[in-house]
This record gives C-alpha cells, structure tokens and sequence, in this order.
C-alpha cells in the first residue's frame, strides 16, 4: 500500500493507492488546508486515523527544494525529512520529491482527456519535455529520455531573475525592484504574483479602482482569485483586473518558451498548476502563442514545439504516486 501526497502552500491533497489497482484508482484520498497544520506529521496522523490502512511506503510531492531527503516549503513554515517522517508516521520507506517533479512523473502518462492543446506543433520522438506550473508559487520542471523511458529532474527556475520583454515589463519590473530585494518570475507570474501586476497597474494610473472592488480586496489575505474572477467576469469586467490578467498571460508565455528554449523541448512544453485551467479563455487567444514564439531567430523552432495546458487537478498527486511504485519496483 502506497501512500501518495499533494503538499502544497493552500492545500494538501492525500491518497492511498495499492500497486495491484495501480495509481488512477485510490482507496481513500481528502484534501486539507495545509496552513491548519503545524506539520506534516499531523497532518498525515489525521488522514491515516481515518482509515484501516497498513501503508508500506510514502511519496510526497512538496511545492519547494528537495536536496538528500530534506525538504522545506517554500510558501508553508514546514521543514520534513524522510528520515524523521519514517520514524513519526511509522512507514518502512518514505521519499520526498519536489512537486514539478512530481508533475513531471505523471506527464509521460497523461491522456488525451487530461490536456488542453494550445499549439498542437510537432513532437519530436524522445525529444525534452518542459514543464511550467504557475500556482500559489512558480514551479518548473523538464523530463530527458534515456533511450527507454522519460526521466523527471527538478528545478528551481521560477526564482530566476525576471526578464522583461517589453517597455510595460520594464516598468513593471523598475515598480517592483523598489519593493523587493530581489525580483524573480515567481514575483509576477503565480497566484501570489498576480496581486504585484495589478498593484502597478493600480499606482501608475492605468485606470481608476473602483470602489466596491477595494472594499473586496481590503478584507481578504488572498487576492488573487478576486482578481482573477473579476477579469474572468464577461458580463462586468473590471479593467484593471483585465490588463493584470493580460500581463500575466504574456509573462507566463515568455517564461514557458524561456524554459522550452534552455532544454530543447521538442517534446513539447507542458503548463501545469491551479491558475491555467481556470484562465484557459485567456490562453486560447492569440496573445499567449504570440509571447511564447516571440524569440527572434528561434521563433520558427517555437512554433513547432507542442503546447498542453494540463486539465487535471490531481496531476501531482498521481505522479507522486507513480514515483512512489516506480521506486518500490
């Protein structure tokens, strides 16, 4: 019996799988909201309370660093170890990886009905795969092929210096320099990066606030699913929620194809997360595909990589799940 977590900044999402009804069909799985708990170790005791399992070994995908089996989260005040959670949580074996890794793992075995294509391009047999994940953080990862089967590796390059591609990016980025000390894509381009956008489009006068939209912003710790909705709203658009969400989108591309660039991904490119699916309207238009093929004399090799925005919620999950049996083998 396996067990297999989601840890993220909001939520984790737990599950239990068995290796004789494989990884798309678990027993028991729940979701919690991770800043509840002070730990892991807590928070796994109160899944496996719940339920008559003898778990053989544990995989968890954690939205931070994984380096010689300790991990921290980069949005969570969670430090784990595999070492200590074996011993806590009283399970034989116990891997953490990072969660793009985790999203890397299930991308190989990813079904039609799992994806949105963006650009349906033309895949190279064995070529690398990039994979881009914008959700309360920025996570990317990429998959080579070893001559068998595609290997996952990890990285941490949404805490890359942000690049501006355009006069709007410049100033954006002159905006938030004198904000922060140091300003990465993750700054722009994830669920905490959203507000940032919209606050210098706010305080350069882009256009006027209104007023029941302060109100709302004022009394929540999140902003950016108010943002995000209210750019979403077709029938009463804010402006200033359009033109965050439309910054966003172009970031999002030129980072995607920044990737897709330093790894070959002729395989195809990838976009995973919790913001994507719910913004797909916005990247079904023409101005995504613009800014990730926008890159000079490379642009005719961009145009031909292949575009997915993965649809599936649970996608880290399941793949942490599949590293989980791939290293029980």
């Amino acid at each position: 019996m396996l067990l297999a977590g989601d840890i993220g900044g909001t939520k984790t999402n737990l599950a239990v799988f068995s290796s004789e009804t494989g990884w798309r069909k678990p027993f028991a799985e729940a979701t919690y909201a991770s800043i509840n708990y002070i730990d892991l170790e807590s928070l796994v005791r109160e899944f496996l309370a719940q339920h008559d399992f003898t778990i053989d070994r544990a995989s968890f995908g954690v939205a931070g660093p994984v380096v010689a089996g300790h991990a921290s989260i980069t949005n969570l005040p969670w430090m784990m170890d595999e070492q200590q959670l074996q011993q806590a949580l009283h399970i034989p074996s116990v891997r953490l990886l990072n969660d793009l890794d985790a999203i890397a793992h299930s991308v190989p075995h990813l079904d039609s009905q799992d994806l949105y294509v963006l650009n349906k391009g033309q895949a190279i047999p064995g070529g690398a795969i990039a994979v881009i994940a914008p959700g309360t953080g920025l996570g990317e990862a990429f998959l080579t092929w070893d001559g068998s089967h595609y290997q996952a590796h990890t990285s941490e390059g949404g805490h890359a210096d942000f690049a501006p591609a355009n006069a709007f990016q410049v100033e954006l980025l002159r905006y938030l320099m004198a904000r922060f000390p140091h300003v990465s894509f993750e700054r722009l381009c994830s669920g905490k990066g959203i507000p940032n956008i919209y606050d210098y489009l706010k305080d350069s006068g882009y256009a006027e606030q209104p007023q029941w939209l302060a109100e709302q912003l004022a009394t929540t710790h999140d902003r950016s699913p108010i943002i995000v909705n209210n750019a979403l709203n077709k029938e009463n658009a804010c402006e200033l929620c359009v033109a965050t969400l439309n910054a966003f989108v172009s970031i999002l591309a030129a980072e995607a194809s920044n990737l897709a660039l330093k790894v070959l991904a002729t395989g195809g490119v990838y976009i995973g997360g919790g913001i994507p699916p719910r913004i797909l309207s916005y990247l079904q238009n023409n101005q995504f595909m613009q800014a990730f093929t926008h890159k000079g004399r490379l642009t005719p090799l961009l145009t031909q990589m292949p575009v997915h925005v993965i649809l599936n919620p649970k996608v880290a999950l399941l793949g942490a799940a599949i590293h989980g049996f791939e290293r029980g083998e």
